[in-house]
């Protein structure tokens, strides 16, 4: 099986794709919905965050205070590759052990925000870009999360931009409301088949 990646900057439209993968039949794992979940409920990362980040990062009856975390990595770089260096581990064992329970089929989907910036595509045969212009995300965002536009820009500012995410893709889907999206998708569809019997008949 094929391990395949999807990426893409803050409203490029990377689970409008993941939705439309799956209506096709391929898996798909959510790294950033295993991190949240990881973070709120794995004893052991709680424990290192709690060493790393005080006590304060859960409250009284145990529940991560996502606002006290966020309020520290926002705007320190090196924090929030620390806190990324602490949970990435947890989220690669739940994909390695969700990779042993899903359908056979020719690949299956990683999904991540910051998968090229974690270092984490590594292991991964192929990588998928959502593409997508930066006036557009922005706007995307602002109406999907209610945030100003200036917040949206701040966290722009903090992934690798689109140019830089460009060279590591194997493959990009262009979602700028221009290019068909299912087209696409079909079109990668079939050619992920087809290197996925190529490798298994290699």
């Amino acid at each position: 099986m094929l391990r395949v990646g999807i990426t893409g900057g803050i409203g490029s439209g990377k689970t409008t794709v993941c939705k439309i993968f799956q209506a096709l039949g391929i898996s798909v794992f959510d790294a950033d919905r295993s991190a949240k979940w990881m973070m709120a409920e794995n004893a052991a990362l709680k424990n290192q965050l709690i060493d790393h980040f005080g006590p304060a990062t859960f409250s009284v009856d145990g529940t991560l205070d996502r606002n006290y975390l966020a309020q520290i990595v926002f705007n320190k770089e090196e924090e929030l590759i620390q806190l990324n260096q602490l949970v990435h581990p947890f989220v690669l064992l739940d994909y390695e052990s969700w990779l042993l329970n899903i359908p056979k089929a020719p690949y299956s989907i990683r999904e991540a925000a910051i998968l090229l910036e974690s270092g984490t595509y590594k292991d991964l045969n192929v990588i998928i870009l959502v593409d997508a212009p930066d006036n557009l995300r922005i706007k995307r965002v602002i109406q999907r999360d209610k945030r100003s536009e200036s917040e949206v820009q701040s966290i722009i500012s903090r992934q690798w931009s689109m140019e830089k995410k460009r060279k590591f893709a194997s493959f990009i889907i262009q979602n700028n409301e221009k290019e068909f999206l299912i087209p696409q998708i079909l079109h990668l569809h079939e050619l992920l088949i087809s290197q996925s019997e190529h490798n298994t008949s290699a």
